[in-house]
């Protein structure tokens, strides 16, 4: 999104840019998805539901964070694209960017001015803030590829990451044919906001709330709610640990919905060199 600012510098943190623009495009998406109980219908719900878990789980989960950003599992390059291609439409940022992103928190888990999300730095910026108040390492596309110099090479990757926003347009004019402002209140801003929140609830109340089960450098805490709204990725000191393994959950009951996709594909033979858990676990 460009970039339309004012200099601003919150405590602890270097010069940063407040963007306003980012600021309106989330305020007018939460603003319209409140308007959705006078859309409500049954099948609206179930079309809401469905893209929460298409986007989020299949795009974003086991596409830009399991397959992209860690490469615990590979696939054809066809089925790759149609993956990312899926992780555009939650509206998350393009996939250079978000992996670029996503590696830099791994390679600086919880640093005050390296990690672009820091738990440190309170629950509300590592939730959404960091979104708002931009540092050029993190939104300059020519410094964020270089952490995904993989996708940055790859010129179909490099249109998405520009224009992943303009496959809105199709996806809302779908909606409306099929079933009317009901499908696109339901399946565009109430979907949309809701994948928002939980994915940022990774980043914020996964590095806070919770229980680890290995010894980190970081706060990252295994949770339970987090890991039912976002198909798995809730276990985040289990991935934190051991970030290149395709299963997220370690114990029976650690259930990673995302996980059994990636077993489906693997099933199907679509799915190869899955990195799996170590043998040896820490004790219960």
């Amino acid at each position: 999104m460009t970039n339309n600012s004012l200099s601003v510098a919150p405590p602890g943190q270097k010069t940063l840019t407040f963007s306003w623009i980012t600021v309106v495009f989330f305020g007018v998406f939460h603003a319209l998805a409140l308007f959705a109980p006078w859309f409500f219908s049954w099948s609206a719900l179930g079309v809401a539901i469905f893209l929460h878990w298409l986007f989020g789980s299949i795009g974003i989960c086991l596409g830009y964070h399991r397959l992209l950003t860690h490469r615990s599992f590979q696939v054809p390059k066809w089925l790759e694209y149609i993956v990312a291609t899926i992780a555009c439409l939650a509206m998350q940022g393009g996939p250079i960017f978000w992996v670029g992103s996503h590696r830099q928190h791994h390679a600086h888990p919880e640093d005050e001015y390296k990690d672009p999300y820091s738990a440190k730095q309170g629950f509300w910026w590592s939730h959404i803030l960091w979104l708002f108040y931009h540092k050029k390492e993190f939104f300059d596309r020519e410094i964020y590829q270089k952490y995904a110099p993989d996708l940055a090479r790859d010129s179909y990757y490099q249109w998405l990451d520009r224009y992943f926003l303009l496959l809105q347009i199709p996806l809302g004019l779908l909606l409306y044919l099929v079933g009317g402002w009901s499908f696109v209140f339901w399946g565009m801003f109430v979907r949309s906001v809701l994948l928002w929140h939980t994915t940022w609830f990774i980043n914020s109340a996964s590095h806070m709330f919770g229980y680890q089960t290995y010894q980190v450098e970081d706060g990252s805490r295994n949770l339970w709610w987090a890991a039912i709204v976002t198909y798995g990725e809730g276990w985040h000191n289990n991935h934190h640990a051991q970030p290149n393994v395709a299963p997220s959950g370690r114990k029976w009951w650690e259930i990673d919905i995302t996980w059994w996709a990636i077993w489906v594909l693997q099933i199907l033979g679509l799915a190869t060199k899955v990195v799996m858990p170590p043998k040896e676990q820490p004790a219960s």
